[in-house]
């Protein structure tokens, strides 16, 4: 028996995966013995470097938590900034006219290929030099500008090629119906294009995320990960405990942000699902050749609805 991507595997092919696997886990098994064996040497298994983050209290009111707000403050303003930006800019990069195809993809391109960190100092210099920016809140501000312009450029090309992607039958079935391009992207492109490109999206909000940590490592940005120096400091060399304490608090976020984006998009496919954009008005108009007021014989034409499906390649009329 075969299936589409490789053959079942037969009674000697089973038995050679189970061996495979238990080797696997054996080798994986010592390496973590001796990680954990070289960490209890050097003392970092100790109970007093661990015991501060579940017996004080004053280790997440004083460092963690602060540090995670301003990590999702960072990640919040970059989010909500960069994910209209970057789709205005991916569906200029489709535009039919050059004078504005050519200009935005030179922004893409030239901010999608500098560092995201070399993008905050810059910003962070500028700030110093021509913006009245008290220095409290001037690391927010480079933090958030760089990971705009860098994550804009990145979801800008998730957008064009998401819709790239779709099949060319779809902007056909719009320009037979007489829908103008702004209303075939809106209400045909966009719409299933979204479903698609919702994976790459949360990837690249993850990474916003994850990239504020740059913020607190060159820019003094108070961040989640930038309060392990504080910790270190006031709670003796728990520099392993610290770390991996802020290493689960960034696994939880970054889970808790794919699962509600999962949702999301089991929820859209769920709605998708027999729906299509109806185009009423004008489009009618089109469509009966000579408007709402037209006669044929005698008697007045009524104008259609015209139904794009979301599903397929074709248009139904519906009276």
């Amino acid at each position: 028996m075969t299936s589409v991507l490789y053959d079942t595997p037969g009674p000697r092919a089973k038995r050679r995966n189970v061996l495979y696997t238990a080797l696997f886990v054996v080798a994986l098994a010592v390496i973590v013995w001796w990680v954990l064996g070289a960490l209890d040497e050097k003392g970092q298994l100790a109970g007093e470097k661990w015991s501060p983050f579940v017996t004080d209290a004053q280790v997440w009111t004083t460092y963690l938590l602060p540090g995670l707000g301003d990590t999702l403050t960072a990640a919040a303003l970059s989010i909500v900034i960069a994910l209209p930006l970057g789709a205005l800019l991916g569906i200029g990069r489709l535009s039919d006219h050059r004078w504005v195809t050519v200009p935005v993809g030179a922004v893409v391109e030239f901010f999608r290929a500098i560092p995201v960190l070399l993008l905050m100092m810059f910003a962070n210099q500028a700030y110093v030099q021509f913006a009245d920016i008290e220095s409290e809140v001037r690391p927010l501000y480079a933090v958030v500008t760089g990971l705009v312009l860098y994550n804009a450029s990145v979801i800008a090309e998730i957008v064009r090629a998401g819709i790239l992607a779709l099949p060319n039958g779809q902007s056909d079935a719009a320009r037979a119906i007489g829908m103008r391009k702004g209303q075939t992207m809106a209400y045909v492109l966009l719409p299933q294009a979204v479903t698609a490109m919702l994976p790459a999206l949360v990837s690249q909000l993850v990474v916003i995320v994850k990239d504020t940590a740059l913020g607190g490592a060159m820019l003094g940005f108070t961040e989640l990960l930038s309060q392990n120096r504080q910790i270190t400091a006031n709670y003796g060399a728990n520099t392993i405990a610290a770390f991996t304490v802020i290493a689960l608090i960034f696994i939880a976020l970054n889970f808790l942000l794919t699962s509600c984006a999962s949702w999301l998009e089991g929820r859209i496919r769920r709605g998708k699902r027999g729906t299509g954009a109806v185009v009423t008005g004008g489009l009618g108009d089109d469509l009966t050749g000579a408007g709402a007021g037209a006669t044929t014989g005698g008697l007045p034409t009524v104008p259609r609805q015209t139904t794009v499906s979301a599903g397929a390649d074709e248009t139904q009329p519906t009276a």
